[in-house]
């Protein structure tokens, strides 16, 4: 499939600069990617993609049981702002986001996490804006990532020595871009040595400067799944995710080990909904029948 002739142009002006950058290392080349038909069927259908997770997440050296939820959309996205568009244009694009959310206890306090990830759908190109949040009863913290000539950072934190900080690096690949595009084109997603920026909610959670990290990429199986694995060199940590074969290559399970903890997330229910309209009291109960 060919992307509509009118956003053609804005595409071509947006990825010039990284066209004429093919040999920067472990980046993406920018080109057009080939949709299948039943990937539209799925994706544009009007809907939403919900999925929930039952959450084993460690903090503070001890397990703590909750909820996660991963949920899919087609958007159209502004290029230039880099945020959603109330309607398409010649300035935006279409792109797969992802919302993933996870919510546990600590004690007395909650923890609630979210992390938004803004994947172009038909151009291959990293995430054209990522964002991570953790809200919890001593502070919150906040991270920005915009892909532009560079990637550039905005970071928050009530925590000391985190205060606001701007900086950028250079591109390479984003361990936040892989969820989004082994929905996309698993076959896409890099294998062996490659230079990874972690997730943002990893250097959030665990005051951890946001930078690159060599690490180990694979692709094995299991079954009727594929298991997706990145084993960081230098830092203590290891992220799998087990995902289903075909299409929709919808996300099972993962598992994160650091340490002596493996935190962990298992498939509870799967729905599709236009959830941004189901806002009254007597929609609570399709919100119910994703943690039954």
């Amino acid at each position: 499939m060919r992307i509509l002739p009118t956003i053609l142009p804005v595409l071509a002006i947006f990825f010039l600069n990284s066209c004429t950058q093919n040999e920067e290392k472990n980046t993406i080349p920018k080109k057009e990617r080939e949709i299948s038909e039943d990937f539209k069927s799925h994706w544009f259908n009007g809907k939403a993609e919900l999925t929930s997770y039952t959450l084993e997440q460690e903090r503070y050296g001890e397990m703590r049981d909750g909820y996660a939820v991963l949920i899919f959309v087609t958007e159209d996205f502004h290029l230039d702002t880099q945020v959603k568009a109330n309607k398409k244009t010649d300035l935006t694009v279409p792109i797969l986001k992802l919302n993933s959310t996870k919510n546990f206890l600590t004690g007395i306090y909650p923890y609630s996490i979210m992390t938004s990830t803004f994947m172009p759908i038909f151009v291959e190109s990293h995430p054209l804006k990522i964002s991570t949040s953790i809200q919890e009863w001593c502070g919150q913290t906040y991270a920005q990532l915009n892909n532009r000539n560079k990637f550039e950072i905005t970071s928050h934190s009530y925590f000391d020595n985190e205060a606001d900080q701007n900086f950028s690096l250079e591109k390479t690949w984003l361990e936040d871009e892989f969820w989004s595009l082994l929905r996309i084109e698993p076959a896409a997603l890099p294998t062996g040595k490659i230079t990874i920026i972690p997730s943002l909610e990893y250097a959030k959670l665990r005051h951890k400067n946001i930078q690159a990290e060599i690490a180990e990429a694979s692709i094995s199986e299991e079954n009727s799944l594929n298991i997706y694995t990145i084993s960081y060199s230098e830092i203590d940590r290891t992220l799998s995710i087990w995902f289903q074969k075909e299409a929709p290559y919808v996300i099972e399970k993962w598992e994160e080990k650091m340490g002596d903890f493996t935190s962990k997330a298992s498939k509870l229910k799967q729905i599709q909904s236009a959830y941004w309209g189901k806002n009254k009291r007597s929609d609570e109960s399709l919100r119910d029948s994703l943690f039954e």
